[in-house]
């Protein structure tokens, strides 16, 4: 937990009663205490104060809490209310340079995710379009591939842990090749992209050796197109230059990894922990499909998403939005929304309207999303074929969670099988 008697912490914590006086006293989304209870800590909050919460990130920096699926859903449809320009933060001042969020405001990515208006348009638009051309049966079989190599190298042991050894690792892979890294170079870059996640003190360089690698990508493709998604990018008709495709291409290999890793994890801890999917597992793609898309509902990788910054003063929940006010969109929030599920959890399970992918002009591309529930069905049916006797190590509720508010997913998840 952050110490607040650091000057991280004082700046921020000092201006409330004058500047942010709701924000007094408000919940934190860090430490022990969030980390520890943090469905007991949304219900908490919607009862407090319903679909729209004052909240704290690291440091006590104020920030509203969206958690009703209606007011989240406006928040991400209304670009002329709500953006991701960063610059508008009525809070910058109050912000260190260390700020362990400070990655929210995108200022040094130059990324598709904090761009807006036509910009955002046009870079969609390309990011999209060579998405969409991916071949989906070449992808699947590379990922079974990828799949069965991963578990060669534990199988034998009769033990392993899923998460560090299988889920992280075949998102990573399969996204260094689907950007076109030739194969002496996708060891590399799989082994940087796993590092920049870490954000320890290996994470530094290994984004710079990742941007290097990938402006070597980029500029290699302008040259000698191929089949993959930076020759699609790089040689479209509204393809801007290398400075902005470099960035788009890291958001690729690093947004697509964390949550399609998740979702393989959070998918194999529901099925070996839940009775309803543990006595079925023989059950095939069908038990693997409705497990994959309860997931989304029930225990979304995407936990809170940010950032969004509010253009104008607005109404939203109880409360009056002021111009620069930071806006947290809790998708775990806004999934066990009452108002959308009156009648408990089963209530919307085969629905698609959650919002893991987000909605609006940020939304998640479309193909995009198919590759990663490609990935994900091919990661468990595969693991399920090889390993079918697999079980958890442990009890389900010893399993630890990532001590973050963005990300919904298992730090470990240690199982046992017959070695084969």
């Amino acid at each position: 937990m952050t110490n607040l008697s650091t000057p991280l912490a004082t700046a921020a914590a000092a201006a409330l009663p004058s500047r942010y006086p709701t924000h007094v006293g408000a919940t934190r989304l860090y430490g022990d205490d969030f980390h520890r209870d943090v469905a007991g800590v949304y219900r908490d909050l919607r009862a407090r104060y319903g679909a729209v919460a004052p909240a704290l990130l690291d440091g006590d920096v104020p920030v509203w809490l969206v958690l009703g699926y209606r007011e989240a859903h406006f928040v991400l449809t209304r670009p002329e209310l709500f953006d991701r320009d960063g610059t508008r933060w009525n809070a910058l001042d109050l912000i260190p340079p260390d700020w362990p969020q400070a990655w929210v405001l995108g200022a040094d990515s130059n990324g598709l995710t904090w761009a807006g208006g036509e910009e955002h348009a046009r870079r969609s638009t390309v990011l999209h379009d060579a998405l969409a051309e991916v071949d989906l049966h070449e992808l699947r079989a590379r990922c079974e591939r990828d799949a069965d190599a991963l578990i060669d190298a534990f199988a034998a042991d009769g033990s392993a842990d899923l998460m560090a050894e299988f889920a992280q690792q075949l998102p990573a892979r399969v996204f260094t090749w689907l950007v076109g890294f030739p194969a002496a170079r996708q060891a590399a870059i799989t082994r940087d992209s796993l590092l920049v996640l870490t954000y320890d003190a290996e994470a530094m360089a290994a984004q710079e050796r990742l941007t290097t690698g990938l402006a070597w990508l980029v500029a290699e493709r302008a040259a000698r197109p191929a089949f993959d998604v930076t020759s699609r990018m790089t040689h479209h008709p509204l393809a801007g230059p290398p400075e902005t495709i470099v960035p788009d291409l890291r958001m690729v290999i690093a947004v697509g990894q964390q949550p399609t890793a998740h979702w393989i994890g959070n998918t194999l801890r529901l099925m070996l922990a839940d009775p309803r999917f543990a006595t079925t597992l023989a059950g095939g793609r069908n038990t693997v499909r409705r497990a994959m898309a309860e997931v989304l509902w029930e225990d979304a990788p995407t936990a809170n998403t940010s950032a969004w910054w509010a253009v104008r003063a607005c109404d939203l929940g109880a409360f009056r939005i002021q111009p620069g006010d930071m806006m947290v969109l809790g998708v775990a929030g806004a999934h066990t929304d009452p108002h959308i599920r009156p009648n408990g959890p089963a209530a919307l399970r085969g629905n698609q309207a959650h919002l893991a992918f987000l909605a609006g002009p940020h939304r998640c591309p479309l193909p995009a999303q198919e590759i990663a529930e490609i990935i994900v069905a091919a990661a468990l049916e595969v693991l399920l074929d090889r390993l079918p006797d697999v079980s958890l190590a442990v009890p389900s509720e010893e399993l630890g969670w990532a001590p973050s508010p963005w990300i919904r997913g298992l730090t470990q998840l240690p199982v046992l099988f017959n070695p084969i």
